[in-house]
C-alpha cells in the first residue's frame, strides 16, 4: 500500500517541493524593524514521512512564506531535554541529530548548513539570569525536531538557527518569558512538538491511512477549544486531558506550548491556529501567537 511511510520514491515529493516550491524562499523579504515583533509558533514537526507529504510541505512552506524572514531561529524541541539549560553549537554548518531508525538511507544523510550563530547564542545567554547559566556545546547538532521542519519551512539553511533545550516538563511560562525581547529582533522562537503523540497505540490502519484514533481526536479537540478560549490554565492541565494518558504517554512533544505562550505578548489571547489537521492518525494542530 502507498502512503508517506512507503512512497514509490523516497523523498519524490520533497524534490517536487525543492523544484517548484522553495525558490519562492530566495526572494522572501527579511525582517525589519517596521515589522514589529515577529510572532513565536508552536509547531508539530513530524518525522522524516514530512518529505514524502507533499500537502505538510505545502503547509509548512506556506506559513514560513507568510512571516517575514527571521533575523534568526531559536528553537525548544521535544527531542532535547537537559537541564541546565544548554545551547546547540552555534557555529556555521551545525551537524545534525539523526536521531529516529527505520527510515530510508537518504534521511540519514541529509545537511542543513546553517549560518553562524554566534550572536544569536550571546543574546541568549545575556537574557537568563545569573541562577540559569546556560551551557553552550560545542559539537551538539540540531535533532529532527528541529531541522525536519525547518529544512523545508527555510530550504536554503540561510538563517541563523540554535536549538535551547528544554530544562522542564512543568507547564511554566517562564523560559519563553525571558527569551521574549528577542522577538523585537526578528528572531523567531519555535516551540516544536507534536500535538498528539501516542505512537506505542497507534494501528496499522493509522500509519498507513491516516485513521485518527478517538483518544487522539479528543486530545486534540480539548487543545482546539482550549486554545480559541485563550485558557492557559486549561492547556496546563494537560495530564487530565481527555484522551489522556494516550495522546502523550510521555509529556515532551506537548510542553514546548508553555514556552511559546511564554513567550507570547498576551499568552491569554487566541493563537492563530495554521494548521489543524491529522497524519498518520496524530493531530497536527499548529499555531502562532503574537
Amino acid at each position: 500500500m502507498t502512503s508517506i511511510l512507503h512512497p514509490p520514491v523516497e523523498g519524490a515529493a520533497f524534490d517536487a517541493f525543492l523544484q517548484n516550491s522553495a525558490p519562492a524562499s530566495r526572494d522572501h523579504e527579511r525582517w525589519r524593524q517596521e515589522d514589529g515583533i515577529m510572532p513565536a509558533l508552536y509547531l508539530s514537526h513530524g518525522a522524516p514521512p514530512v518529505f514524502n507529504d507533499a500537502h505538510w510541505m505545502d503547509q509548512l512552506f506556506a506559513w514560513s512564506q507568510s512571516l517575514p524572514k527571521p533575523t534568526a531561529i531559536l528553537i525548544v524541541s521535544a527531542h532535547w531535554e537537559a537541564a541546565p539549560l544548554a545551547l546547540s553549537a552555534p557555529a556555521a554548518g551545525t551537524p545534525l541529530i539523526y536521531d529516529f531508525s527505520g527510515f530510508g538511507r537518504r534521511y540519514f544523510e541529509m545537511t542543513y548548513q546553517t549560518p553562524d550563530a554566534l550572536a544569536l547564542a550571546a543574546k541568549v545567554s545575556a537574557l537568563m539570569s545569573d541562577t540559569e547559566p546556560v551551557h553552550e556545546h560545542p559539537s551538539r547538532g540540531l535533532d529532527h525536531g528541529a531541522w525536519v521542519p525547518l529544512k523545508v519551512m527555510y530550504p536554503y539553511a540561510d538563517v541563523p538557527v540554535l536549538q535551547l533545550s528544554m530544562p522542564t516538563h512543568n507547564p511554566d511560562r517562564h523560559l519563553g518569558q525571558q527569551l521574549q525581547p528577542l522577538r523585537g529582533e526578528g528572531v523567531l522562537i519555535i516551540g516544536s512538538g507534536y500535538m498528539t503523540h501516542g505512537l506505542p497505540f497507534l494501528g496499522r490502519d493509522s500509519w498507513e491511512r491516516n485513521v485518527i484514533p478517538g483518544w487522539s481526536r479528543d486530545f486534540d479537540a480539548w487543545a482546539a477549544e482550549a486554545l480559541a478560549a485563550g485558557r492557559i490554565d486549561v492547556l496546563a492541565d494537560f495530564r487530565h486531558a481527555p484522551g489522556m494518558p494516550y495522546a502523550h504517554p510521555t509529556v515532551e512533544h506537548y510542553t514546548p506550548i508553555f514556552v511559546t505562550f511564554g513567550a507570547a505578548t498576551d499568552p491569554t489571547a487566541p493563537p492563530k491556529v495554521v494548521i489543524d489537521d491529522f497524519q498518520m492518525g496524530l493531530a497536527k494542530r499548529s499555531f502562532e501567537v503574537a
